[in-house]
């Protein structure tokens, strides 16, 4: 019954995205910072972790699970560095996932070529 939630929620937060794009001016990109800023956020007031424990993967969608896990990595900085753990947090928790989106982006652009749009 598990699988149902999640797939629920997920939907639910796409359908919300979609209606988001449909109905405002806001394009896809400002879209997308508002979702890794509201992990963000959900992290930080401590509703994302009892929310995830309840929607499980379907509360995960990559945006807010990237907010929040930079959140996490900024937090645990800060504990122990101080001040400077704002700088480095982000980058430390999220170093592997960041450093794989920009190899696997960089090897799609050799092999495709790029069309830009008139």
């Amino acid at each position: 019954m598990d699988y149902i939630r999640a797939f629920i929620v997920g939907g639910v937060i796409c359908a919300l995205v979609q209606i988001l794009m449909e109905k405002t001016k806001m394009m896809p990109g400002r879209i997308m910072v508002l979702l890794v800023c509201s992990g963000a956020v959900l992290g930080a007031v401590g509703f994302y972790e009892p929310f995830l424990e309840w929607a499980g993967a379907g509360a995960s969608v990559p945006l807010l699970g990237f907010g929040n896990l930079l959140w996490k990595g900024v937090k645990e900085m800060i504990d122990k560095e101080g001040f400077l753990g704002i700088f480095m947090g982000g980058f430390k928790a999220c170093a592997v996932g960041l450093s794989a989106a920009l190899v696997f982006s960089y090897l799609a652009s050799l092999i495709f070529k790029s069309k830009m749009k008139k």
